[in-house]
């Protein structure tokens, strides 16, 4: 009987996994081995800070990032007084797992069938990878960490079989140096529709390798044709393609994460990827974190009631910068016109620094608040007209 079964081992599953044993409890993390998430990699000082990663884990620091639009206008943001990090998925979530049971979880890999109970005893049902057979493993509490199409949300969470999600597609290659357009200590964003007709493209380096790719809600989209263009503008045509991965990524978080008994969800199973940006991997660990403590609330209580933390605590630092990225997604990101605007309202210096601030932090900067003033004026010039896109 362990305290909690732990369904997915990415860094929210691995996060709360780690969390919940340093806690004193037993805990069981189930993994699929060999799946890698496609993702540009992108994580900021504060999930460094917050969880403790190694500066080894770092596969390239960057310091610029470079915003493009339709026409090909290129506006470059400083990373004032710090870096973004860029790891690899394959070795960024191993590192994780691996944490989790050096401190003390059980790692089993396979993949996730079905929960069972019976005589108030809850089971969960997975297929173990080596044998092919199916195992069952006693719990107090299961929390659901395994992605946009979570098995788990599904099957236990009201509403959790209608989450919205976008397609992510990207392929890592091998891009050693400068190369084209391609600079190692930047990231590109490419806000074109060409590329993506509702969301973006992206160059992110990974040391020795990149990742270029992009996502779309749209069905019809040719998701290896738009990464083949982005790869021809960027001069990595030719370069060699390590692996090619794709999956949903949530679009919103689930107005409820637990089924009022003995589930609770974490991480894109919950929803929660952050609008605009697409940035999934610090929320993701704060939704594993914020998961285990109301995990480790409910078993020290018995109240199920205290599952509901994991939303509440979330919520109440996140869902202000969430609205306002899913604000700025719904005003810019539906046609060129509006790309080009968003592009050029990012030559605002006052733009630049509060975005990078609050990125850095993961809160909306509160200071300056005659800057706020100025840039709210600057985007309903551009959202009415009232400029052209060629002004900065």
């Amino acid at each position: 009987m362990y305290d909690v079964v732990v369904v997915g081992g990415g860094p929210s599953g691995a996060t709360a996994a780690e969390d919940l044993v340093r806690s004193g409890h037993s805990v069981a993390l189930i993994d699929r081995a060999g799946r890698i998430k496609p993702c540009g990699g992108a994580i900021p000082p504060r999930l460094i800070r917050d969880f403790d990663i190694p500066d080894d884990l770092l596969v390239a620091k960057i310091y610029t990032a470079r915003m493009i639009s339709p026409t090909g206008r290129m506006v470059d943001i400083p990373i004032e007084n710090g870096f973004v990090g860029m790891v690899d998925r394959e070795d960024f979530d191993e590192f994780l797992r691996a944490r989790a049971a050096q401190a003390g979880a059980s790692r089993l890999t396979g993949t996730f069938q079905k929960i069972e109970r019976e005589g108030g005893v809850t089971r969960v049902l997975y297929r173990d990878k080596a044998t092919g057979e199916t195992e069952s493993i006693e719990t107090r509490l299961v929390i659901g960490a395994d992605g946009a199409r979570s098995t788990v949300a599904r099957a236990e969470v009201p509403g959790g079989d209608k989450i919205p999600y976008v397609i992510a597609y990207h392929e890592i290659i091998k891009a050693p140096g400068k190369i084209g357009n391609y600079d190692p200590e930047r990231c590109d964003v490419i806000y074109d529709g060409a590329i993506s007709p509702d969301f973006y493209g992206w160059v992110f380096p990974h040391g020795k390798s990149a990742s270029v790719g992009m996502g779309s809600l749209v069905k019809d989209v040719d998701l290896k044709q738009a990464t083949a263009a982005l790869r021809q503008s960027s001069g990595l045509a030719e370069c060699e393609t390590i692996r090619r991965e794709g999956a949903p990524i949530p679009l919103k978080p689930l107005d409820r994460w637990d089924n009022g008994r003995d589930v609770v969800l974490a991480g894109d199973a919950a929803g929660v990827v952050a609008p605009s940006s697409g940035e999934g991997i610090f929320y993701a660990m704060a939704g594993g974190r914020v998961a285990a403590m109301a995990a480790s609330a409910y078993l020290t209580s018995g109240r199920v009631r205290d599952l509901q933390l994991a939303r509440k605590l979330f919520m109440r630092e996140h869902k202000t910068v969430f609205k306002v990225l899913q604000s700025m997604q719904d005003a810019y990101y539906h046609s060129d016109e509006r790309r080009e605007r968003f592009v050029s309202l990012c030559h605002d210096v006052d733009v630049q620094r509060l975005t990078f601030e609050g990125y850095m932090n993961k809160k909306l900067v509160t200071r300056r608040p005659m800057a706020h003033v100025k840039i709210g004026l600057k985007n309903l010039a551009h959202l009415t007209g009232l400029v052209s896109p060629v002004h900065t």
